[in-house]
């Protein structure tokens, strides 16, 4: 037997704090792409897509269809909401795809879950009524990732959700090989899914939900307990907290080999148990000030290396953290990502390795990120940077910066100029621009959790700051509009007992 089993990802983490919308032109800059590209994954890593790919070639007559990958707009992590036309346009493209194919057995999805767009309250669920409309009662499968905001609309538009039970992302490749594999045998008729959902109404920030510390990880075993019951997939996703949208924070999705009240019994047990930890969750992260003088102080006591994880900077160009290394006259450290392209191609068009330069970088996008910061130093790289991703975030991946600069500024201080967001998973791309890792006592990093899969092999430390941001961990201090008056603690009900 033939089994022909469609695949699209369309993917996007959208932080509705952002100042710029997502177009449709964002999405073709990125690149989309169709047919049998959109399944290519040549020099990517491990990924849900690659999962896929393994089930099929090791499945008898499995054939998988590539309709579309869209999952890289041109302002990457930095974008708004997705306009209601740049959703529009790629969801009928993945349909008319899928339909165009013919005979298509099932349907594999590899979405986010905390897609944002204009007009369209819960963009994942309608990408799946509308291919259920177009398609009729072939199964749909959908991977996300542990961010995901999602409800019942979801459960009810396909037949089983994965997702992912560690941050940092490691094991996208496995949950897309369960997918998978839960799709051939649904076609082939040994299983039946069935599949339970719970929303527990608990927001959390994203650096609070690291799954090898409290409290996600006894969540994550738990799922992983309940799995070794019979559960098929125990799926807990905390959400991501910096889209405004009604179907905010965590949600629970249970799938099982047609057993209604084990999944039932399963989802609820999981959404208990995020109620019960909610209030850890929630706590207070030095801000940039406070945060740079303990490191300092710790790296006087011997507690080095350290990582300062400037979790909240979306947009790139933040300088809060940087500015404060200079003032308390932090030594042998590195600031790893500043995001200007103005100043780094104008590095490039008057300036060359060995000059000694003064700059202003960054603070260009949003008051928020702070002021530009004057800086001189020798430029000791300039130009394109390649490297072989080693870590455990993406090992394997070919990676490329078509234009990056690094600044000397003595005392073994060095400020990395970027053309957006960079935030290094590993020493690789570091030492790709000719830097001694290893001879820092700090290194600063954008990042909320992604990085410590590797940078809490070689600190000794991994300090959060919480500066002003788009993606705080004060949750408080956004507006939101469209959340539910219960979700705590930030909908009105929780705000006003505070």
């Amino acid at each position: 037997m033939n089994l022909r089993i469609g695949v699209a990802r369309f993917s996007h983490e959208t932080c509705t704090f952002c100042p710029n919308i997502t177009t449709l032109a964002d999405w073709e800059r990125g690149g989309i792409r169709y047919g049998r590209d959109a399944l290519c994954t040549e020099g990517e890593g491990r990924s849900y897509l690659t999962g896929f790919k393994e089930v099929a070639e090791k499945g008898e007559g499995v054939e998988l269809v590539g309709v579309l990958r869209a999952d890289h707009p041109a302002t990457v992590g930095m974008g708004s909401w997705i306009t209601t036309e740049a959703f529009e346009v790629i969801s009928e493209r993945i349909v008319e795809g899928l339909k165009q194919a013919g005979g298509i057995d099932g349907v594999l999805l590899s979405l986010h879950g905390a897609m944002a767009v204009i007009n369209i309250s819960r963009p994942e669920a309608e990408l799946c009524r509308r291919i259920r409309r177009a398609l009729g009662k072939v199964p749909i499968m959908v991977t996300l990732d542990l961010h995901a905001n999602e409800d019942i609309e979801l459960a009810n538009a396909c037949d089983a959700v994965f997702i992912l039970k560690t941050y940092p992302h490691l094991d996208d490749h496995e949950i897309g090989a369960t997918a998978a594999r839960c799709m051939v045998e649904t076609i082939l008729g040994s299983f039946k899914p069935a599949m339970a959902f719970r929303k527990p109404g608990v927001v959390s920030a994203s650096v609070f939900q690291a799954s090898n510390a409290y409290p996600m990880k006894i969540v994550f075993d738990r799922c992983r307990e309940w799995e070794s019951k019979g559960v098929y997939c125990a799926s807990v996703a905390p959400g991501f907290a910096y889209a405004d949208v009604p179907d905010i924070g965590a949600s629970v999705f249970v799938v099982t080999n047609g057993d209604h009240e084990l999944a039932e019994r399963c989802a609820q047990d999981l959404s208990d148990l995020i109620w019960s930890v909610k209030e850890a969750l929630t706590r207070r992260v030095p801000n940039a000030k406070e945060g740079v003088s303990e490191v300092i102080n710790m790296v006087k006591r011997g507690e080095k290396p350290v990582v300062i994880a400037y979790h909240n900077d979306r947009l790139g160009d933040g300088t809060h953290v940087l500015k404060e290394l200079i003032e308390q006259g932090a030594v042998n450290w590195c600031s790893t990502s500043i995001a200007d392209p103005k100043t780094l191609h104008k590095l490039r068009e008057e300036h060359k390795v060995g000059e000694i330069v003064t700059v202003s970088v960054g603070g260009w996008i949003d008051p928020i990120s702070g002021e530009p910061i004057t800086i001189t130093g020798r430029v000791e790289w300039l130009g394109p940077a390649d490297w072989v991703e080693t870590g455990p975030m993406g090992r394997g991946a070919k990676m490329h910066d078509d234009l990056i600069a690094v600044l000397d500024l003595g005392m073994n201080r060095h400020v990395v100029i970027s053309e957006r967001l960079r935030a290094p998973m590993s020493a690789d791309p570091l030492r790709a621009l000719g830097l001694d890792v290893d001879s820092f006592d700090i290194v600063e990093i954008k990042s909320r959790v992604h990085h410590k899969a590797f940078w809490d092999t070689w600190s000794k430390a991994d300090f959060p700051v919480d500066p002003p941001g788009t993606t705080p961990a004060d949750l408080r201090t956004l507006h939101y509009e469209n959340i539910p008056w219960d979700v705590y603690p930030i909908g009105e009900k929780w705000r006003r007992k505070k």
